[in-house]
């Protein structure tokens, strides 16, 4: 399996950011997302860690639909794969509508349908030929207007796409057109059904099977020198997973309850959402079981997070994205250098 991590900026530390991410490449570490939810962009940071790096893969984890044009989004990839030497990957996710609505005062709607256009606009502006597309959500160049169809004058690339998706249908979408999936509510017992399943049935609609596609999943890291810390670790991750399952979206929509849901945990996950928007978080994270924590990240002794890597290869995944716990730079990286060292002594799938 190969490794990758994501960084996020939120304030003004991207210094330390861009060393982790130095240091990161020193260790092996592939691949490098930047996300970008409700706090920095991505390009940009993307742009700085393209100079201070040399080998390891750059990814927009995401870059969100509607806060950019299709031609946008693809002028962005094709100057970060300049940039980087080849060495860029283009994230897209649909993003939700609390972010999407509430933030950017987009609509939300139809977020599959703009999923596909936007995917085949940014390969035909990749391609090199001039922008002629008419879809139901775009439509290039304007009709009536003054405009006729260009071609952008960044020489012609291919950027491999990488789909952030949780929901059926653009799981389906995902396989169909996507080279790689950034999945993320990942419990691997649970996941022929609620993922895979999808993903294959898209690739199948276009002729592909699993070894097209890469799948590329993360959870946090954090190793322990013995079983007596897991208490203490799993109960900090209790509030941050009832935050994913009832915060993160609106009161009606939120796909990483309905992910989880599909794993089987339905009720605890409709109970956490009902306390944490009734205002009784603590109860929330309550609700929380250690074997939820422990099924959907990597957290124990170097034996069982070994252990766990296992089921997630055997599972199908090929890119594992690390989230490394601790308080500062130098226990970051420790967690990822153990999490890179346990993937490598894994048996090849």
């Amino acid at each position: 399996m190969r490794t990758a991590t994501t960084v996020e900026g939120t304030g003004g530390e991207w210094r330390e950011i861009s060393d982790f991410v130095v240091e990161a490449e020193k260790l092996g570490l592939d691949m490098c997302w930047v996300a970008e939810a409700w706090g920095s962009d991505a390009p940009s940071p993307l742009g700085y860690l393209a100079a201070r790096t040399d080998t390891i893969v750059l990814g927009s984890g995401i870059i969100q639909l509607a806060t950019r044009s299709p031609v946008t989004i693809a002028q962005t990839a094709m100057t970060l794969a300049q940039l980087s030497n080849g060495r860029f990957r283009l994230g897209l996710g649909a993003s939700g509508p609390q972010v999407i609505e509430g933030l950017h005062g987009v609509s939300f709607a139809r977020p599959l349908r703009r999923m596909r256009e936007t995917i085949e606009i940014v390969r035909q502006v990749m391609s090199g030929a001039k922008v002629s597309y008419r879809g139901s959500e775009f439509a290039i160049p304007l009709p009536d207007g003054q405009g006729r169809p260009m071609r952008v004058s960044l020489a012609p690339v291919e950027v491999p796409i990488y789909l952030a998706t949780l929901s059926p249908k653009m799981l389906e979408l995902t396989g169909e057109v996507a080279d790689g999936w950034l999945g993320t509510s990942f419990v691997p017992e649970g996941a022929q059904d609620a993922y895979f399943t999808h993903l294959d049935t898209g690739l199948a609609r276009s002729g592909r099977t699993r070894s097209d596609l890469d799948i590329c999943q993360g959870a946090e890291v954090n190793i322990v020198p013995d079983e007596s810390e897991l208490p203490r670790v799993i109960g900090s991750r209790k509030l941050e997973l009832a935050f994913s399952l009832a915060a993160m979206g609106t009161a009606t929509t939120n796909f990483y309850n309905a992910a989880y849901s599909r794993q089987g945990w339905s009720e605890v996950a409709a109970e956490v959402h009902e306390r944490w928007h009734s205002g009784d978080r603590a109860g929330a994270a309550a609700l929380i079981s250690d074997e939820m924590v422990l099924a959907t990240t990597l957290i124990g002794t170097r034996e069982m997070v070994r252990d766990r890597l296992s089921v997630w290869q055997s599972a199908g995944v090929n890119t594992v994205r690390l989230y490394p716990a601790g308080d500062t730079l130098a226990a970051r990286l420790d967690n990822l250098a153990q999490g890179i060292e346990l993937i490598d002594t894994l048996p090849s799938a």
